[in-house]
């Protein structure tokens, strides 16, 4: 499998090194660009390990840190210039599974990026039932982002995993716009008016490309509910 590596750090002679570095081993790379959009980009790349620095702009890596432990286990490794314990000792609490100094070798950093994903999905992974949630042969697999239809599969953004996690296990009642809302944007202190229906549209799109039309029916004032159409 083609891993994919989520790198959080605002120097960019730094980042495109560990880019490069890293798509040379075999893994795919994408640098953080928007500072601001952090989670945003973290759910639409979907990676399975991230490398983050601790001083950014705006928010520090401890915070983004916490932003995305609250809503995936995935590997997350710091690479900071900042080494006293007590740097460490708040990555970690944060939710961190590593600390690289800098300057750091880079063969390091590719060493502990495969120790840590063969650790989470490999060979030492822990043996454990993949979770799925299926109607009538509609698979979701959450976490691996995937969505299933007579054989055919596409990928999923994480937020749009949720949503639809959500209309599937409560299928056929409806679910209220507050509970989705609630359930993946309760870390942002605003959200526009159409977000939420946003994702909507999207998730049908997907379900469209696995030819199941008008799949999650707009409820007015009331929210959305999966409408079994295959």
């Amino acid at each position: 499998m083609n891993y994919k590596v989520y790198i959080i750090e605002d120097d960019l002679s730094i980042s495109a090194l560990l880019q490069e570095y890293i798509v040379k081993y075999g893994f795919q790379a994408k640098a953080a660009e928007d500072f601001q959009e952090i989670l945003n980009d973290f759910n639409e790349y979907n990676p399975d390990l991230v490398l983050l620095d601790v001083n950014l702009p705006k928010y520090d890596g401890f915070y983004w840190c916490r932003k995305i432990r609250q809503q995936s286990k995935i590997p997350i490794i710091f690479i900071s210039a900042r080494d006293s314990g007590m740097d460490q000792i708040m990555a970690l609490e944060s939710g961190a599974d590593d600390y690289i100094t800098k300057p750091f070798y880079y063969d390091v950093v590719i060493a502990k990026i495969k120790s840590h994903i063969r650790r989470t999905y490999g060979e030492y992974a822990p043996k454990v039932e993949e979770k799925i949630v299926e109607v009538d042969g509609l698979k979701l697999y959450p976490e691996r982002s995937e969505l299933e239809f007579k054989g055919e599969r596409v990928i999923i953004t994480k937020r749009e995993g949720i949503l639809l996690e959500y209309l599937m296990k409560k299928y056929p009642k409806v679910v209220s716009r507050n509970f989705l809302l609630e359930k993946i944007w309760d870390d942002l202190d605003f959200v526009e008016e159409n977000t939420l229906s946003v994702n909507i549209s999207r998730i049908r799109k997907r379900l469209q490309e696995l030819g199941i039309d008008k799949a999650i029916e707009t409820i007015r004032g009331a929210g959305y509910r999966l409408n079994k159409t295959w």
